[in-house]
């Protein structure tokens, strides 16, 4: 059964745009090719973080929400924890609740963007 689940990743601020884009398609395309599917993606680029992370001040910041299978999600943070680029994740599981929010959260973002 596909679960419904949100992560968000903080990305050194040392790359450039197209290499922000590509490390997010990178962790759009593991989870797709392991069967998730994408419902949403918001880049909110770069941002201050709250304290120094491993000594930046800032980070390209990424949100995406997806359904997969739990198992992939372990997939997933062990690629973050792998990949260099990558500052802070938090992965989690959206309740009905949370889900719902999330929807109306992508359609008021949609409506803006028209």
């Amino acid at each position: 059964m596909l679960n419904h689940y949100e992560t968000a990743f903080i990305l050194t601020p040392v790359l450039s745009d197209t290499q922000m884009k590509e490390a997010v398609d990178k962790y759009e395309k593991l989870l797709t090719d392991n069967g998730g599917q994408i419902l949403n993606r918001e880049e909110w680029g770069l941002k201050k973080l709250a304290y120094p992370i491993k000594g930046k001040t800032t980070g390209f910041y990424a949100l995406l929400q997806f359904d997969v299978e739990p198992e992939v999600v372990a997939t997933l943070e062990t690629a973050y924890r792998r990949d260099e680029r990558v500052l802070r994740f938090l992965t989690f599981r959206l309740d009905k609740y949370a889900f719902e929010y999330a929807e109306k959260r992508r359609n008021r973002n949609t409506k803006k963007e028209d």
